[in-house]
């Protein structure tokens, strides 16, 4: 097999499970060394209460032909993140690809709930999980990325810029939280760019992960068993089509072109040529504005 990631280190923040976990496989499996971090380890889980752990994510990049390495970090500790790129910089003296995945807001925000009636301070701890933990490993981070000209930092989103920008997000605070994100690639693009690094924000579609395949009650194996409940779920992918998105980006020789660009999966697809496991290539955020969002029965017909 093909790996064009072969000697290239890369760090995923938030790698436990979902996107981070496909992101960190995929660069895996052409050929990169991926450090994994997180709070979810197999001597302790984070207050998530969930049975994945980095140590996991590790192993299956190993599996998939790269050399996975878990580091347990808290992102939101400038000292611990300190360490963590420390340790990169000792042990491989360069690194080449920086995923900002921390999120860690799923139990925190409550859904179409107004700001004077949400509970404050799982609001601002959302709001700390997703935009502080990105800013702090960005600072300690990107002077070593910095080092050999053609790094790429990926600022994971939920939403394409044109989205977010035309619709609510659900609450104040992943809203904000959200297009924060969106904003920190373009910020980061401006301050890369001119120093030989890019930097994106990139969305999946609508993820299966592990914690929204319980939500439904299904496993990947029959994910179509919770369409007949949630019809547009079948617009739905993998957490490894966004790893292949990113690992396509990392091996891009002219990806410079995209920096400071708002991207997702489903745009990328075709212009890389990767598909999803299944073979298809899922559009979420077309269709949600030509098909869910427009009122029309689910029909992915043209969008996978």
């Amino acid at each position: 097999m093909s790996q064009p990631l072969k000697d290239k280190v890369a760090l995923v923040a938030g790698a436990t499970r979902g996107a981070g976990r496909g992101i960190a496989v995929e660069l895996g499996a052409a050929g990169a060394t991926v450090y994994v971090t997180g709070r979810s380890t197999r001597a302790k889980r984070s207050e998530y209460d969930r049975p994945e752990t980095i140590e996991d994510t590790a192993d299956l990049v190993t599996e998939a032909g790269g050399h996975g390495i878990a580091v347990p970090t808290d992102h939101l500790d400038p000292a611990q993140v300190r360490t963590l790129v420390d340790r990169i910089a000792d042990e491989q003296g360069r690194l080449d690809v920086l995923v900002n995945d921390v999120w860690g807001g799923e139990k925190l925000f409550a859904w179409d709930s107004p700001i004077w009636e949400h509970d404050l301070d799982k609001g601002l701890r959302l709001l700390r999980l997703a935009v502080e933990t990105h800013a702090i490993t960005s600072h300690y981070a990107l002077p070593l990325l910095l080092r050999r000209p053609g790094g790429l930092v990926v600022e994971m989103t939920d939403g394409t810029a044109d989205y977010n920008r035309d619709n609510y997000r659900s609450s104040f605070f992943y809203d904000l939280a959200k297009v924060s994100v969106l904003r920190m690639a373009f910020s980061l693009g401006h301050e890369l760019g001119p120093r030989g690094a890019t930097a994106v924000a990139l969305t999946p579609g609508w993820l299966r992960s592990e914690m929204m395949l319980d939500t439904y009650e299904v496993r990947e194996d029959n994910w179509r068993d919770a369409l007949e409940r949630v019809p547009h779920f079948a617009i739905s992918e993998t957490p490894r089509y966004v790893g292949r998105a990113v690992a396509a980006l990392a091996a891009d020789p002219d990806v410079a072109r995209w920096n400071g660009e708002s991207l997702s999966s489903g745009q990328l697809a075709p212009i890389y040529g990767f598909t999803d496991l299944d073979g298809s290539r899922p559009d979420a955020w077309r269709y949600l504005v030509e098909v869910q969002d427009a009122g029309k029965p689910a029909d992915t017909d043209g969008y996978r």
